[in-house]
């Protein structure tokens, strides 16, 4: 396209301190202020997010019925104001110990542990950067020293259990369980401002077992209604970056009725999720399903790289030429294409043509590391290569075409123009500013409901004028069955739609945000 991209880095990072401040509806907030993210030529990463447990967790058989939850000004649902960064990071305050020692976290819906550094961390230089725990100036602090460590997509921490009593609000969360981190290796949260992470997810993928901060809130009696809800405000001049309600929701920040779905994996907030549309045509990999997971940890829209090159195709994104999908095409797109015709079993096609050792059900290849599961526990055993990966994803293409009765020489030409679509090895593409008002929507389908994005929603855009760069808001990320293919719904998507998670119904709701 002729374009120069500098990737940037969003990593959800944190800058200011925070503001207390009360109201006469007796709720806590948690005022925060902003800044504007600089153009440091810093790659484009996924927030941290990303255990794929191994228990596989039982969830609600069916959508619940309509409820009530406590709103506010009936209940005393506290709540955490967020600070938006650049429409791809939203972080707010806690408090641990007595007296307080403040830090600034992720709430992360896509993990289950509370971190923050310790001050027994001396050989990690992003310690130095950021607020550190003295667990010898708590007079609440218990000592434990059971070693724990967390791989998240974008980095890793280590250290030791402590516990202490947790101020989350006005809310205060005794006797809880938390990482003392003492290693924090590499750039990732030596950039990033923010200090720690607070993980909302189950606690079937919390490291060490421990039992999560929001657990804790429901146990001591902290909140009514077994619910929180998260607001994100996609308008970065705004004054509010959002706010989490925690026992409730805010009836202020979405319109009309949320659409529920139940909870199919307890670790992550994980649901089904059917066909994803570009325009009005489907992308083929999720008309028969799909799973996905609300992750407020993550900035971007992560699914599979066959259906994020579509989207690239669509949008005029500009990624990298992989060469192995251009000879697969060269070589073998007349065979497949000619297979396909013929009734071939699509998932069959790449493992009878030899590109694959198994036969096809295993989908693309898995970036995940579990920190659940043993590392040795891989599903497809390294024989995923990239012929295979092409190979599936070029099938997938030609049967979306076949189902538009393209001619033949129409969906080799497609095909091929895809390859040159593929995303960057880090999963990220760049996109024509001027070009928003002419890119196609992207829908997903949830509970029934489309759920649509703009151009204008799926696109983060920075800079200014003749400067600004424009990235687009999906990423690739590959999950084979049985655990996938998978979408992972981050900030894009919940800041277009107010998000409830509903523990004692183990369900989670979207409705358009307000």
């Amino acid at each position: 396209m002729g374009t120069q991209f500098t990737a940037i880095w969003i990593a959800l990072l944190l800058s200011f301190p925070v503001v207390l401040s009360a109201r006469d509806d007796g709720l806590m907030r948690i005022g925060l202020k902003k800044k504007k993210l600089d153009q440091l030529g810093r790659r484009v990463v996924p927030g941290p997010v990303n255990f794929i447990p191994k228990e596989e967790g039982g969830g609600a058989s069916k959508p619940a019925a309509t409820k009530k939850y406590y709103n506010l000004g009936e209940t005393e649902a506290d709540i955490v104001a967020l600070k938006n960064y650049l429409d791809a990071q939203y972080y707010g305050e806690i408090a641990i110990g007595t007296p307080p020692q403040t830090f600034t976290v992720i709430f992360d819906t896509g993990s289950s542990n509370l971190w923050v550094p310790s001050s027994k961390c001396y050989f990690s230089l992003a310690c130095y950067f950021h607020s550190k725990y003295k667990s010898s100036a708590s007079t609440t602090y218990v000592k434990n020293g059971t070693s724990a460590a967390i791989q998240y997509g974008t980095g890793s921490i280590s250290g030791f259990f402590s516990q202490d009593s947790v101020e989350v609000g006005d809310l205060v969360v005794k006797n809880q369980d938390f990482i003392e981190a003492t290693k924090e290796p590499g750039v990732t949260f030596l950039a990033s401002k923010f200090d720690g992470i607070l993980g909302l997810g189950f606690q079937e993928i919390s490291v060490g077992n421990a039992v999560p901060v929001w657990y804790n809130m429901v146990n001591q009696g902290l909140v009514k209604e077994k619910v929180f809800s998260f607001w994100l405000n996609r308008n970065v001049e705004g004054e509010e970056g959002g706010e989490i309600v925690f026992g409730g929701v805010d009836p202020n920040h979405y319109k009309g009725e949320h659409t529920y779905v139940p909870v199919t994996h307890k670790g992550y907030w994980q649901f089904d999720m059917g066909d994803l549309l570009i325009g009005t045509e489907t992308t083929g990999l999720c008309a028969g399903g799909c799973k996905a997971i609300a992750d407020s940890g993550t900035s971007l829209l992560a699914g599979p790289t066959t259906v994020i090159t579509q989207i690239n195709n669509a949008i005029g994104a500009s990624g990298i030429v992989s060469e192995e999908c251009k000879t697969v095409v060269a070589q073998y797109g007349k065979i497949i294409l000619e297979m396909l015709v013929a009734q071939a079993q699509p998932r069959k096609v790449c493992s009878q043509i030899s590109f694959c050792t198994f036969d096809g059900t295993q989908g693309v290849s898995m970036n995940i590391e579990s920190v659940v599961e043993e590392s040795s526990d891989k599903s497809s055993d390294g024989l995923h290569d990239a012929m295979c990966t092409a190979c599936e994803m070029i099938v997938v293409w030609m049967e979306n075409r076949l189902r538009l009765n393209d001619t033949k020489d129409q969906i080799l030409d497609y095909v091929n123009d895809l390859c040159d679509r593929l995303p960057s090895p880090n999963g990220e593409s760049a996109v024509e500013c001027s070009s928003l008002s002419s890119m196609s929507s992207v829908s997903f389908e949830i509970g029934g409901k489309l759920f649509e994005l703009s151009p204008e929603q799926y696109v983060l855009k920075v800079g200014e004028g003749v400067s600004a760069q424009c990235i687009s808001g999906f990423t690739a990320l590959d999950v084979p069955p049985p655990r996938g293919p998978l979408w992972i719904l981050g900030d894009v998507f919940m800041g277009r739609y107010h998000t409830v998670f509903d523990y004692g119904n183990l369900t989670v709701g979207f409705a358009d945000a307000a």
